[in-house]
């Protein structure tokens, strides 16, 4: 039995693909440079140029010179507005429904509000029926279409397909998200755990040829975070990799976690869990220069920043909850780095806009790391802004996989 035929596909697919991520992170390349940077030749890659042409994937830009004998190359570019990326993105107690360019320019985003648990099939159909009239009123071509995305918390199934643990995002544990998305919107989707989403579309922006491991901590309402080797995300055999908001750091009498578990790392060190102990011991003799603060606002009124100005103002009992807070996740933080060795750590989410807070983690990442794990620990350049971006890009990063194939 011959395979021929599937091979010459398969490779032709993968030379494409790498066509579009040249460009991608290039801009604009002449073919003679695609060529030597892919290790075609010259009518392999005019060949492949010229079908894209064809197809509108690409277009045709400036001509510069070439050596000293006033040759000149004509340079070819991505045409960032022959398709559009659909996501939906669901978090706890709220979607994002967007479209985005084939550059990550938003073409329209809204927010849509859940319940926690909301109903699995429900909300399908609600978001489902949202983004068809947002496609509506944007004026917006179908065919132009290259898919949806699909970014959610929790922990995916294996295939990609299904959600199998929402932890109380939505209502059923176990749910066919990809195909009722597709049946219901009639687009091929794609799916990933909404952090590993997040850092999928940062790392799509910075646009980076990253030959070693990253890790992305996210801290918003819960801790988050993922990993990526050689540019691509790890998932590991689950889909569980990176859950590094679910580590064990209470033996017993831990509070209770979204996940099932009790004491875990979230349930200290995550936003929410900081807010809710502050709380539980606010009062004017343990905690008074946050008391202050509640007075003028009101008790459920506090948020993170004042958690943190009452720490930074000397109130002792908040100043010991937020160092245990800031310790257990540094400790977290250096078995990442003994365990996978990375040359960055993202950071991202509003807790890290906090300057007292940030600079209270960058301190204690300091201490009990050698000099041998040199690595950079830095904020996202994109903090708070690929919420509305990531799943359109996951979709954006599939079209490019298949070679601009829709």
């Amino acid at each position: 039995m011959s395979f021929e035929g599937d091979n010459m596909m398969g490779l032709k697919r993968n030379n494409r693909r790498a066509a579009l991520k040249l460009l991608h992170e290039e801009g604009s390349m002449s073919r003679k440079r695609m060529a030597e940077h892919l290790s075609l030749t010259p009518a392999a890659i005019s060949k492949i140029v010229g079908e894209m042409l064809s197809e509108g994937l690409l277009h045709e830009g400036n001509a510069i010179q070439s050596g000293s004998v006033g040759r000149r190359e004509i340079m070819v570019e991505l045409n960032n507005r022959c398709g559009y990326g659909l996501g939906i993105l669901i978090n706890l107690r709220q979607a994002i429904l967007s479209a985005a360019w084939l550059d990550s320019t938003v073409i329209f985003s809204e927010e849509v509000t859940l319940t926690d648990h909301a109903p699995t099939e429900e909300t399908v159909q609600l978001l489902s029926k949202r983004m068809l009239e947002l496609l509506a009123e944007h004026n917006l071509s179908r065919e132009r279409a290259v898919g949806l995305g699909i970014a959610v918390r929790g922990i995916c199934s294996v295939d990609g397909r299904n959600i199998t643990d929402s932890f109380g995002a939505l209502e059923e544990g176990k749910f066919p998200l990809c195909q009722r998305f597709e049946e219901l919107t009639g687009f091929s989707a794609v799916m990933m755990n909404n952090v590993k989403a997040l850092f999928s579309a940062h790392m799509f922006l910075e646009k980076e040829t990253n030959e070693g491991a990253q890790f992305f901590l996210r801290s918003e309402f819960g801790i988050g975070a993922a990993l990526s080797v050689k540019g691509d995300i790890w998932h590991g055999v689950t889909e569980q990799c990176a859950e590094i908001g679910h580590i064990p750091v209470v033996s017993r009498g831990g509070k209770p976690c979204s996940c099932g578990k009790s004491g875990c790392l979230e349930t200290i060190a995550s936003p929410t869990a900081i807010r809710e102990d502050a709380l539980a011991i606010l009062s004017p003799d343990k905690t008074p220069i946050l008391w202050n603060i509640s007075r003028k606002k009101g008790a459920e009124a506090l948020d993170i920043d004042d958690i943190m100005e009452a720490a930074l103002s000397g109130d002792e009992g908040i100043g010991r909850l937020v160092d245990r807070a800031v310790k257990v996740l540094a400790d977290a933080l250096k078995s990442v780095i003994y365990l996978f060795d990375p040359d960055k750590i993202v950071l991202y989410g509003r807790m890290f806009d906090n300057p007292y807070y940030l600079s209270r983690l960058l301190g204690e990442m300091s201490q009990g790391v050698d000099t041998r794990h040199a690595l950079t620990i830095e904020k996202s350049r994109y903090n708070h802004r690929l919420e509305e971006k990531a799943a359109c890009l996951l979709a954006v990063n599939a079209f490019f996989d298949r070679g601009g194939v829709r």
